[in-house]
């Protein structure tokens, strides 16, 4: 890879940058099924910000590391570890600076999903412009299982598969399979292995950095139109999961929930 950054590591976890031929990529990694503690959500959500402004990147290719979950969303030893309220809105604005900052990047963001993606994680793939998944990437909202909602990740997820997909599955929380995803618009489209995954994500950056970069960026505008004022709305939301996630009933449904 041409271009290569240094590594920016945060505990447990770590974010990558690279540019080729016009593709900036980055990788996500956390040995826990690829969550997202907040220090690792900060660095994600300025590295996708970064990028966006640099010239020698067109198309952003966004990716996390390994074999195993796509990601698991948020970090359950931090979420365990909030103690007030403004810890909790902070950790929760986490994936709200990473929605704002793949929304607001004046260039297409392509997601590739090796694997399951849970909580948070529908929240990223739903804030891209184009996701690719592999036909095992099955997804969850399961916010409600841990006492709480997904407020903040739902804004983009509703948005993306329509008010009755979203509101199905912050119900059931139960997993839906790629198919269901394709279907809901969640995944633009479903393949079969991750050898055809790379090809298929490679394909379309390669095509997109060849691309006009002015049609790009209005495009990206014309996409995400009428999310002008998710900043506060955000912040709202997070606030609101800060302190849910204080009370007693969450606080034993997390128990119950590591417990399994």
């Amino acid at each position: 890879m041409a271009n290569d950054a240094p590594l920016q590591s945060v505990p447990e976890g770590r974010v990558s940058v690279s540019i080729a031929d016009g593709i900036g990529t980055i990788e996500f990694s956390h040995p826990k099924g690829n969550s997202l503690p907040g220090a690792l959500l900060r660095e994600l959500a300025q590295t996708i910000t970064t990028l966006g402004e640099n010239a020698d990147a067109r198309v952003i290719v966004l990716r996390s590391g390994g074999s195993g979950p796509f990601c698991a969303g948020a970090s359950f030893d931090e979420f365990s570890s909030i103690q007030d309220a403004a810890h909790g809105a902070d950790f929760f604005s986490g994936f709200s600076r990473v929605i704002l900052a793949m929304i607001r990047a004046p260039k297409f963001v392509v997601t590739r999903v090796h694997g399951k993606a849970a909580g948070g994680a529908v929240g990223i793939i739903a804030a891209s412009d184009y996701a690719i998944a592999v036909r095992a990437a099955s997804a969850r909202l399961s916010e409600l299982a841990v006492g709480i909602g997904p407020f903040v990740v739902g804004t983009v997820v509703e948005r993306r598969v329509g008010r009755g997909p979203f509101s199905a599955m912050s119900v059931d929380a139960d997993w839906r399979d790629a198919d269901w995803g394709e279907r809901h618009g969640l995944y633009a489209r479903v393949v079969e292995s991750a050898a055809e995954l790379d090809s298929a994500v490679d394909t379309l950056a390669r095509t997109l950095a060849a691309s006009n970069p002015d049609a790009m960026r209005e495009l990206k505008r014309v996409f995400w139109s009428g999310t002008e004022a998710w900043e506060p709305l955000l912040a709202e939301r997070a606030a609101m999961s800060g302190t849910m996630v204080l009370s007693d009933f969450t606080r034993h449904a997390i128990a119950a929930f590591r417990a399994r």
